[in-house]
Parts: C-alpha cells; sequence; structure tokens
C-alpha cells in the first residue's frame, strides 16, 4: 500500500492527509467522508459519489486496501487492484483525497479525519455505520445515501462469469 503522485496527487496516506484535513478545517470548509472498495465502478457508485461530494466542500475517500477487500469479499477480490481503483477515483474533479486503510472499517481514520459529514451507502442504522458515533460527538452529522438500484460490482463479475 504505497501513494503514486506521479499518477494522482490526490492519493495520499494518513500522515500526508492529517495537515490537509487541518488547512480545510482552518479555511471553513465542511468535509466529507466516505469509504468504500470502489472496485469496478459503475454508474451507482458515480451517483452515490456526487450526491456525497454535493453535501459539502471537500471530499475525501477511505479506501480498502487489497488486503482489506479480499478479507471481506474473497480471495478473488478486488478485481482492479487498490493502485487502479485509487487513480480512477482520484481522476474525478468531486473528489479532493483518496486514502488508503487496510483495517476491516474505516474507523481509525474516521477518528483521525473527524469529518464535518459521514457519508454511507445502503440501507444501514446510523448505529451500525463505523465512525458515527465519533462524528456525532464531534458535532457531525451522518448521512445514509441509497444505492442506485441494479448496479453492482459483484453483478458485474457474474454477468462476465456466465458471458
Amino acid at each position: 500500500m504505497s501513494t503514486n503522485h506521479s499518477l494522482s496527487p490526490k492519493i495520499v496516506s494518513l500522515p500526508e492527509l492529517t495537515p490537509l484535513v487541518n488547512h480545510w478545517k482552518g479555511e471553513g470548509k465542511k468535509i466529507v467522508f466516505t469509504n468504500g472498495c470502489f472496485d469496478l465502478l459503475h454508474a451507482g457508485h458515480i451517483t452515490y459519489l456526487t450526491e456525497a461530494a454535493s453535501l459539502g466542500d471537500i471530499l475525501i475517500i477511505g479506501l480498502n486496501s487489497d488486503d482489506s477487500v479480499q478479507r471481506l469479499k474473497g480471495p478473488s477480490r478486488p478485481v482492479n487492484n487498490e493502485i487502479t481503483r485509487s487513480v480512477i477515483l482520484g481522476s474525478m474533479s468531486f473528489i479532493d483525497a483518496v486514502v488508503f486503510f487496510n483495517e476491516e472499517t474505516p474507523l481509525e481514520l474516521i477518528k483521525k479525519v473527524l469529518p464535518d459529514v459521514l457519508v454511507k451507502g445502503g440501507d444501514y442504522k446510523i448505529e451500525e455505520i463505523a465512525g458515527a458515533k465519533e462524528v456525532i460527538e464531534n458535532g457531525g452529522k451522518v448521512q445514509v445515501l441509497s444505492f442506485l438500484p441494479g448496479y453492482s460490482s459483484t453483478a458485474i463479475i457474474d454477468k462476465i462469469k456466465n458471458s
């Protein structure tokens, strides 16, 4: 898990992210954080990410490392490695920073960023979301966004396998 600034200056390590967050907070920017694997990016991801970006001034993506994705989704995942996934995300104008995390959840990363808005997709209850308690205790809010129906990386993989 290494950053590759030549491919995208938005791909940062946690030590690089911390002063950026402090700078943005000092400027009064509203920081939004979301996380995910973002393997085989599709229209559902783009819709979700643009909606998350619209909730503030700065969008930070916590990106599951390859090891983290394998633990969560199995040995055949991710299809795209962490560098590919991070470069794709970093190329999007509405994303300000991409940082890897190796754990199963981004709790430790969220505790370091303490965003103004923590965003999660799906049908989670707020109390089930990693970092929600810490964000709320710090005066932030947690927003659950609906997924765009009919889009799934797993469904794309299954379709490819069956064709």
